[in-house]
């Protein structure tokens, strides 16, 4: 297993056929994907899941993480989110933070993020945002 950065294109086909796949695909297609850093999680050179971050002041978003169908259950996504959170264990990124499908709760929680009041519903789903605040920054 190898965790590496990725160009942002190799995330679309991913996040499409897991995330919206009754949708095309550039509605995975994010405008500020060029700007963000972008992780996928290798098992012997097959991309098994894709997660991508974006830093904006002191504060960090990950979007669009995804692991294929057949993958999911066996612990790359939960290998790939504390990568990502280890990325971000600076004194400079004071919250993490995502829009998580209502569903997968109880996964982010695992991870020490908490549920904020703020809710919304994208294309039929249900969201909350999440948020994890570094304890290395002082608020």
């Amino acid at each position: 297993m190898e965790i590496r950065n990725i160009p942002y294109e190799l995330t679309w086909n991913m996040r499409h056929s897991v995330m919206w796949p009754d949708e095309t695909i550039e509605y995975v297609k994010l405008p500020n994907d060029k700007d963000g850093l972008h992780f996928g999680l290798f098992v012997d050179d097959q991309m098994i899941s894709v997660i991508s971050l974006f830093k904006t002041g002191d504060s960090a978003q990950f979007r669009k993480f995804a692991t294929l169908n057949s993958e999911q259950g066996k612990g790359y996504g939960s290998k790939l989110l504390n990568y990502l959170f280890l990325q971000v264990d600076d004194s400079e990124t004071a919250k993490v933070w995502c829009n998580a499908r209502a569903d997968k709760i109880h996964f982010y929680k695992r991870f020490g993020m908490h549920q904020t009041e703020k809710k919304f519903i994208k294309g039929g789903k249900s969201y909350v945002i999440m948020e994890k605040c570094n304890q290395n920054t002082l608020l």
